[in-house]
Formats: C-alpha cells, structure tokens, sequence
C-alpha cells in the first residue's frame, strides 16, 4: 500500500472547513470517480458525501507516485463546477 501524506496547506483547509482529518484519506481511497486535472496537472478523486447538512461532491487533489501519495487540498463543489471542468475538457476521467 502507498504511504498518504497530508500538505500543510490540506491539514489547514480540513480545520478552516472542519473537515476530519481521516476524510481526505477515505475519499482517495474509496472514491466514486478520479480524473487528471490538465489545468493544474494534479489528480482528483471525487466522492459524494453528507457536508453541511446537504449531500456534496468533496473532491481531494493529489500527486501520486509508485510508492507515496501527497494529497494537496480538499473542498466541495457546487454542481456546476464539476459539470464544467469535465465538459470544457479540463478534467479527464482515469
């Protein structure tokens, strides 16, 4: 298994949004979809999931390597964001 660690910048985003920290783990590995983001050259893995009272789609950004994964950030979407980046090309689906 590869090793997951958090950047500064995701552990300060998880406590501004008072996300768990183990949530960032959970999406990688148990995702509902992951793409490349060719914007921005990192991967995304999305899964639905009760944030706030309402159902969203949480996404995580991450670079991965044969042996360690770095997840960069985490936030959830408004609807429109993902139809858009998958739509304009932005992100391609892995």
């Amino acid at each position: 298994m590869k090793r997951i660690e958090y950047s500064e910048h995701l552990k300060i985003r998880m406590k501004l949004r008072n996300i768990p920290l183990n949530l960032a783990k959970d999406i990688y590995l148990k995702a509902d979809v992951k793409f490349f983001d060719t914007a921005t050259q990192h991967k995304i893995a999305l899964k639905s999931l009760e944030y706030m009272g309402k159902v969203r789609d949480i996404i995580i950004c991450y670079d991965e390597s044969e042996n360690r994964v770095k997840i960069i950030t985490i936030h959830p979407l408004k609807t429109y964001q993902k139809v858009q980046r998958i739509k304009s090309g932005r992100w391609k689906r892995l």
